[in-house]
């Protein structure tokens, strides 16, 4: 175990009770198939049950298995009063609430009541399900089926969580129809207000002991105060952050605010039937609408390009993007002022007046900001950077702060409380400050604890030879070509993850004509072919496929067994340089006599890095190949401290040594 800023606590209260109940003998023995007592597991629960009694912060990293969830649970449903878990993903939250809690609290018998709370468009709305099943207003073919499920489904169930509702895919479009916001959720004046599965939420929430929620919705509330965790947590007395490397991207998400032209086009979409629903005569509301629409759609054509992303100091004065988006904002005043003649006839077309209001001051504000951005000189830091981004068929105008550390800070004043952070991958080289930093957590006690298993024997870490620059028109072709030998070596059984979109595609692309022109029959999988969970499916079922996958596979994956034993990563995941966020904060770290690259890109790599890597071996009787096809890795002055930060894998350059390793494996 390493220690940074490890204050001598005197030994926990808890410590023998977490002995027993973590030993071999004790009740998580028999209710967990499998088990087995670790060290680790058990340390990292005590300090958790030290935090929890000293209201006090804790930062713990815990290699992969670890056992890190019961190692936070186990106190928490013990001693720490009202608890808020925050997970990465919806997906971990499920896993959390329907088996691994009631595990837990099976196991230790504890009368505890566990409620889960998701952001409001996870629940079909009442409202919003009747009004579409009246005005029809659908927007594909399929539609017209999920609608029909979407109906049968509300007669059923009890939490109205479109999660439990299989037959309709996450994805599809009609959930947009059927599901409030904050804009359009009529609140204690709906006439469906009893029945509210949101509110239902919340109310079971307010009165469970543990509540589920994730880092969107945690700080979805901290900024809009939208989603019920306001309400939670002036009682909560613990609140713990597992897969809590991805809080600063969540923040950053959250505390900054974006603007596009879709909100626009949607709610142009809304006006047009609301107008003609309730108020026909009031207006010429095709006009209305048309008006706002066109300005919205020559705001995007002042970008020709199909994606771009510009910070606000790259866009020419003389750009015709300044005057499209003052002709926006007077539509959309316009619009407001039309609807305000005719919302005393429907609650909803008062809805959509407020809605224009809101948009049209958050654009006014993006564009005071702009100007004061402007005129500020040259050494003032900005609080935040502003940037557009373009798509093929929208444009975003966002606001983001350059730090959530102040902002965070705020939230962790207040009555006192223990505050857990737990993940994977959150030290470089058992050095926290890159995290710290980043959510503002100074001088908090920090551990970090290995993993269990033994990575010298069950890994091997390949970094093959000759490869060519990685900013070179062909690497994509050289990585392939080097990884090859490796997928067939290993009979398929691979995960190619790529840093870039554009690359999965091509590596794609290269690997099916191989396969076809060299007879070799393993299933290929891609990235966007299908969705995430299916893709994995597939691949653990076939047992020989290759996935190609791009960032949404480097974490929250988990494929033990036979099914994975190579994991390829194209190259060092570093931010693209044409971020306008990360060019801003690198330039307010130079402007404060720090390498922007050491202290924050370079950091911010190993620990995306260390994601993918922890795909690789998630049990004792794993074992793998982690190829990294970047040469810097080897050539520049900072490949050693990437590759020291990584799990402790015998390392070779020799296609040979990995030939004969997965052969072995066999």
């Amino acid at each position: 175990m390493n220690d940074q800023h490890s204050a001598p606590a005197a030994a926990g209260t808890h410590d023998a009770d977490l002995d027993r109940l973590f030993g071999p003998d004790g009740p998580l023995g028999s209710a967990v198939g499998g088990y087995r007592p670790r060290l680790s597991q058990t340390d990292m629960a005590k300090a958790i049950a030290r935090a929890i009694d000293a209201q006090s912060t804790l930062i713990c990293e815990a290699g992969t298995g670890t056992g890190k969830t019961f190692a936070y649970l186990v106190p928490a449903l013990l001693w720490g009063g009202k608890t808020i878990v925050s997970t990465g993903t919806k997906n971990l939250q499920d896993q959390l609430f329907l088996r691994d809690i009631p595990t837990v609290r099976r196991a230790l018998n504890v009368p505890v009541t566990v409620a889960l709370l998701k952001g409001r468009a996870n629940y079909v709305c009442h409202f919003h399900l009747e009004r579409t099943l009246q005005n029809g207003r659908m927007t594909s073919r399929d539609d017209v089926g999920h609608l029909r499920e979407i109906s049968r489904f509300m007669k059923i169930t009890q939490s109205g969580d479109k999660a439990e509702l299989s037959q309709v895919p996450e994805t599809a479009l009609i959930w947009n129809l059927v599901t409030s916001t904050r804009d359009t959720c009529m609140g204690s004046e709906c006439q469906y207000y009893q029945d509210c599965f949101v509110m239902k939420a919340r109310k079971e929430a307010q009165q469970a002991d543990v509540v589920v929620v994730n880092h969107h919705l945690f700080f979805a509330d901290v900024a809009l105060k939208d989603t019920g965790v306001a309400e939670l947590l002036p009682s909560a007395n613990t609140i713990i952050f597992d897969e809590a490397h991805q809080l600063p991207e969540t923040a950053t998400l959250f505390f900054g605010d974006t603007t596009s032209t879709s909100q626009v086009l949607e709610l142009c979409r809304d006006v047009l039937a609301e107008g003609l629903s309730h108020a026909r005569d009031g207006a010429d509301w095709a006009k209305v609408v048309t008006a706002v629409e066109r300005a919205a759609r020559e705001l995007r054509l002042t970008f020709p390009q199909d994606v771009v992303r510009l910070s606000i100091g790259q866009i020419a004065p003389s750009s015709a993007f300044f005057p499209a988006l003052e002709v926006l904002k007077s539509a959309l005043r316009n619009m407001g002022a039309t609807l305000a003649t005719q919302a005393q006839r429907a609650e909803t077309i008062e809805q959509c007046r407020v809605r224009a209001s809101d948009l049209e001051a958050r654009l006014a504000t993006w564009t005071s900001a702009s100007t004061a951005a402007a005129a500020a000189s040259e050494s003032d830091e900005p609080g935040s950077v502003l940037w557009v981004e373009a798509f093929s068929s929208s444009l975003q105008l966002h606001q983001t702060p350059l730090s959530i550390a102040p902002i965070f800070n705020k939230q962790r004043e207040g009555a006192p409380r223990a505050w857990i952070f737990t993940s994977a991958t959150l030290a470089v080289k058992n050095d926290f400050s890159h995290y710290n930093a980043q959510m503002g957590l100074r001088n908090e006690t920090a551990h970090s604890w290995g993993s269990p298993f033994d990575y010298a024997k069950q890994g091997l870490l390949y970094v093959p030879a000759d490869l060519p620059q990685p900013n070179s028109p062909d690497y994509t072709d050289a990585v392939v070509d080097a990884a090859l030998p490796v997928i067939a070596a290993a009979g398929g059984r691979t995960f190619l993850l790529c840093t870039t979109n554009r690359a999965v595609a091509r590596a794609a692309q290269r690997l099916r004509d191989a396969f076809a022109s060299q007879g070799l029959a393993y299933p290929l999988l891609v990235q966007g072919e299908a969705g995430r969970t299916e893709l994995l499916e597939r691949f653990r079922t076939a047992g020989n496929a290759v996935l190609v996958g791009s960032q949404s596979f480097w974490e929250g994956v988990d494929v033990r067994g036979d099914a994975l034993s190579v994991v390829i990563i194209d190259k060092l995941p570093f931010s693209p340089p044409d971020d306008p966020v990360l060019a801003a904060r690198l330039d307010a770290l130079e402007k404060k006599g720090v390498n922007g690259f050491m202290q924050h890109q370079l950091p911010a790599a190993i620990i995306n890095l260390k994601q993918g890597a922890g795909r690789l071996i998630r049990d004792e009787t794993d074992r793998g190949v982690l190829m990294l096809c970047d040469p810097r890795l080897i050539s520049k002055p900072y490949g050693k401290r990437i590759w020291q930060s990584l799990p402790p894998f015998a390392r070779t350059r020799a296609l040979a040594t990995v030939v004969e390793f997965l052969q072995a494996e066999k």
